[in-house]
């Protein structure tokens, strides 16, 4: 276990920023479609809501991300 971890740590200290936002926004659009999923399929309308308010804010933090990695791709051509 230890050594698996170790070696978990060290696959993300030699990923470039590059590929940890790509990551990033992989991880967030997923996150965002199972909310609208989730939305989409229950019936209750309280979880509807709250399904729907969390697709939002990954839609933002995805906006976010986005941008991120279009600076680091105009800025910091070293870390792609």
């Amino acid at each position: 276990m230890q050594r698996s971890k170790q070696t978990k740590q060290q696959e993300v200290k030699s990923m470039t920023v590059g590929t940890q936002i790509q990551q990033a926004i992989a991880g967030v659009q997923s996150a965002a479609a199972s909310m609208k999923t989730c939305a989409l399929e229950t019936q209750d309308q309280q979880a509807k809501k709250t399904f729907e308010e969390l697709a939002q804010t990954m839609e933002d933090a995805l906006t976010k991300l986005e941008q991120r990695q279009k600076y680091i791709q105009e800025q910091e051509p070293q870390y792609n």
